[in-house]
């Protein structure tokens, strides 16, 4: 068995194989460290191209492209390691970058996945969207991050430095006790893409695990490297899969107003799509409400094994007890340092 295993989910994604897989071998010199490329049922010739060029890789190859939840489910029930580390192939890895974390798991045995820094590869001065430097969330579901609320992401002139708890770790990149992930059943597939992590870490939270951002730790993101940031899929998949997040986890306390309003928001936010010149959007919207009411019976079992999962009369900190909408836009709180007065967060 590995101490950790760099496990790349792979679609098609030659190009960035080719510009990043070199890089991720040479700094992946963790003493007990294994890299896989887990071929999601590419046509592309990405896993004869990794063999024929990085014969240290292993690969899985699988029939068809399970989504990023299901292709991980599948690949991680094959692999043996203490550590798991989720690794996008559009991220460039940089010298050292497995040690502060791996360390940090190592003294914390409560600790289920801490993240890297995650900047820009475009604007290497600039937090990345998916992830920056550790995720939060609001009390209506609405994910965001140290270094990135919404759109707007912040310069990095090292004001997150500091390492500190959090409510959610990047699946962009992210390193994840082998213990954790399976004591929480990996990922939920039904989400295919985008928010699993989120799903999968407030479940962790719920159970009494802990998770933190390790700004010691960098990497650089493209982003986007799948499915644009604006692809109708993607905001398909975003809504739907929020709705979704929201049914399985939300606490007794509110849960009915508190899926209400955000169904309300989400109808704003098809008017503001509108408003911008974004009409392609609204169907989007439409159908991500649409499949999540097909989907209520089989959410609502997962509900109550969650509710019957979690450590009783649990409060997490590192829940926004705001609306995350109108702090950023009425209140034009617009970074992660003037939020930070709401929280109680943990700071070894």
């Amino acid at each position: 068995m590995s101490k950790i295993a760099v496990v790349i989910l792979n679609f098609n994604g030659i190009s960035f194989l080719r510009q990043f897989l070199g890089i991720t071998v040479k700094y992946s010199d963790y003493p007990g460290t294994s890299i896989w490329l887990v071929d999601n049922g590419s046509d592309d010739s990405s896993a004869d191209w990794t063999t024929e060029n990085f014969p240290e890789v292993n690969i899985l190859k699988f029939d068809r492209n399970y989504g990023f939840a299901g292709g991980y489910n599948l690949a991680l029930e094959q692999i043996e390691a203490e550590y798991y580390v989720l690794l996008n192939s559009d991220i460039e890895v940089t010298p050292g970058w497995l040690t502060p974390m791996v360390k940090f798991l190592d003294n914390n045995n409560r600790v289920a996945a801490v993240q890297p820094k995650i900047l820009s590869w475009h604007r290497k001065e600039y937090f990345e969207y998916a992830g920056a430097c550790g995720g939060f969330i609001d009390r209506l579901g609405y994910p965001f991050c140290r270094g990135r609320i919404f759109d707007l992401t912040e310069k990095d002139s090292g004001q997150y430095d500091n390492i500190t708890e959090i409510f959610w770790a990047s699946g962009a990149c992210s390193m994840i006790r082998a213990a954790a992930w399976k004591d929480c059943g990996g990922f939920d597939a039904d989400f295919f893409a985008h928010m699993e992590e989120i799903d999968l870490c407030w479940r962790m939270n719920a159970r009494g695990w802990k998770l933190f951002s390790i700004p010691q730790s960098t990497v650089y993101h493209v982003g986007g490297g799948t499915l644009s940031y604006n692809s109708p899929v993607k905001i398909y998949l975003n809504f739907r899969n929020n709705l979704f997040l929201l049914y399985k986890n939300l606490p007794e306390k509110n849960f009915k107003i508190t899926l209400f309003k955000r169904k309300l928001f989400d109808g704003l936010a098809a008017i503001l799509f509108l408003l911008k010149g974004k009409p392609s959007a609204i169907p989007q919207i439409i159908k991500a409400h649409r499949d999540y009411y097909k989907k209520t019976a089989n959410l609502k079992n997962k509900r109550l094994l969650n509710l019957q999962a979690a450590i009783k009369a649990h409060k997490i900190s590192t829940i926004l007890n705001r609306n995350l909408v109108f702090e950023f836009y009425l209140r034009r709180n617009s970074t992660f340092t003037s939020l930070k007065k709401y929280f109680n967060l943990y700071e070894p």
